[in-house]
């Protein structure tokens, strides 16, 4: 085969990647979306307060890049999660500049309750690959991922 053919072929094979990466991506979204709404959380209230609840209090600052969201839609986000009393902004008492999102009481109650239920629904949606198919396709896509950062 020479190397025209070899082009046409990757570069098939990379439309085809993307394709059905984007489509699995979407299905798998789909579904843990529907789980989170049975909770009153979008998607993204439920990413902050479970960073948070996982990892303790966090600079708001940082939030964003830790679950991938525009800065912009940070305060927003923590304002709507603490208007429901699972969040609470603390001040850094070192930097004044810097406030914290911390886990209330309620946070905590919460997430104890349906955490354990929501990685549960995870595992069902991802059941469809044995635990060493999923090893192989959290390395092939980091490495997927490295390569397109690279870039």
């Amino acid at each position: 085969m020479d190397n025209e053919n070899k082009d046409v072929i990757e570069e098939e094979l990379s439309l085809k990647l993307f394709v059905v990466l984007t489509r699995a991506l979407e299905s798998i979204k789909k579904r843990v979306e529907e789980d989170i709404k049975c909770l009153g959380l979008n998607p993204t209230e439920f990413a902050v307060l479970e960073l948070i609840y996982s990892k303790g209090e966090q600079p708001i600052q940082k939030i964003g890049e830790k679950v991938l969201l525009a800065s912009s839609s940070i305060t927003y986000v923590v304002d709507k999660l603490e208007k429901k009393n699972l969040l609470r902004r603390k001040p850094c008492p070192k930097d004044r500049r810097i406030t914290y999102a911390a886990i209330t009481t309620a946070g905590t109650e919460l997430m104890d309750e349906v955490f354990p239920k929501h990685k549960q629904a995870i595992r069902e949606i991802c059941a469809g690959l044995d635990s060493h198919e999923k090893e192989i396709m959290i390395e092939q896509l980091k490495k997927l991922g490295y390569h397109a950062q690279g870039l």
